[in-house]
């Protein structure tokens, strides 16, 4: 799987920008603000349908412009696809594959396997549950439409349920409904916790020997699912707490609650490990979801780094680069001075300059 070439209108700080990556090692280098970010998060945007930053829509156009257009060509099994996307402001995006409209960004999802890194997620482990969350939601959905048809349904019901909880002391005849939405979250509910729990199974088969040589054999870890609500309970829990969701106004069991656990030599590495444990477990974690999607698909994913390697002392930008191969990665970087000194091999270099990107 690979990104044969890139190209934006009016998308951030970018008027127009064309690029044609090497299907090897790519670098966006140059000084900070420039707009190398933006480049992987257009990457991403066409992908998934969803900034990595979080941003909505209208924040991608260029801030004169009313629209933006990213075209991404992308290859999977020696097919190429062309994914269009249009993002208007204070209306939905438009996005076509192969130059047909779709009707449900949804249906995006596995068309290109893509795997973000940035400074952000080597704290991904000492930052809130609603994280990690979204980091198993990331992959999950790229993976299996199931598991999205049903991630899509549910969190769509908590928001009409949270807001009948809200409505029901001043309607107190619309608490009769309330079951109709209970019942939607646990089918919608159950297929999201027993497919994470699932997941976890299949990270924690590859993550342990990563990790063993990310730390020269010194350190074990262990990912534990810390679901809200076990697989098979939720029924009960949702009806034993109704009362305490009435009182609160808000939904207070399913798996928009979950959390997960990183477990290094038996301990929370979130509260008890040091901030090298913490960055090692989270680049175990990138590392291991790469091989997680080759075993899912059979092809590589694409990996896009975020300025990580600055983050990362030489033995861990050893072990990361090393990992690389055969993966299509585009990074960022503020210098090639790191790569140089270590010898690290390079494809293609770009130089990013104020909104323009130039070929080295």
């Amino acid at each position: 799987m690979r990104i044969r070439s890139l190209k934006l209108e009016n998308y951030r700080n970018y008027e127009s920008l064309s690029l044609e990556f090497d299907p090897g090692t790519n670098i966006l280098y140059g000084d900070n603000a420039q707009g190398k970010t933006n480049a992987l998060e257009a990457i991403y945007v066409c992908a998934t349908s969803k900034s990595h930053r979080g941003a909505k829509d209208r924040e991608l156009i260029r801030f004169d412009r009313e629209e933006a257009h990213i075209q991404m060509i992308a290859e999977k099994r020696g097919v190429p696809t062309r994914i269009d996307m249009h993002l208007k402001r204070g209306r939905s995006k438009g996005v076509a594959v192969d130059a047909v409209p779709i009707r449900r960004v949804t249906e995006l999802f596995g068309r290109v396997n893509v795997i973000f890194f940035s400074p952000e997620d080597l704290s991904i482990i000492k930052n809130s549950p609603a994280e990690r969350r979204r980091f198993l939601d990331a992959e999950l959905c790229q993976l299996d439409r199931i598991y999205t048809h049903h991630l899509v349904g549910y969190n769509k019901v908590v928001t009409q349920r949270n807001r009948l909880l809200k409505d029901i002391e001043n309607k107190p005849e619309t608490l009769d409904t309330l079951s109709v939405w209970d019942e939607q979250m646990i089918s919608y509910g159950e297929p999201v916790i027993s497919r994470r729990e699932e997941f976890i199974r299949e990270l924690n088969e590859i993550i342990e020997k990563i990790h063993h040589e990310l730390t020269g054999g010194k350190e074990k870890i262990l990912i534990r699912y810390c679901p809200n609500v076990q697989a098979g309970e939720l029924a009960r829990e949702i009806r034993k707490n109704r009362g305490r969701d009435l009182a609160a106004r808000v939904s207070l069991s399913g798996p928009h609650r979950d959390d997960m656990e990183l477990i290094v030599n038996g301990i929370d590495v979130r509260h008890f490990g040091s901030q090298g444990q913490q960055r090692t477990a989270a680049l175990s974690l990138k590392l291991a979801e790469i091989e997680l999607v080759k075993r899912r698909i059979g092809e590589n994913p694409i990996l896009l780094l975020d300025d990580v390697l600055s983050e990362l002392d030489t033995g861990r930008q050893t072990h990361l680069l090393a990992g690389l191969s055969g993966v299509q990665t585009i990074m960022t970087c503020t210098g090639l001075d790191d790569f140089i000194e270590n010898s690290f091999h390079i494809d293609q270099r770009f130089h990013v300059e104020k909104g323009t990107i130039c070929v080295c």
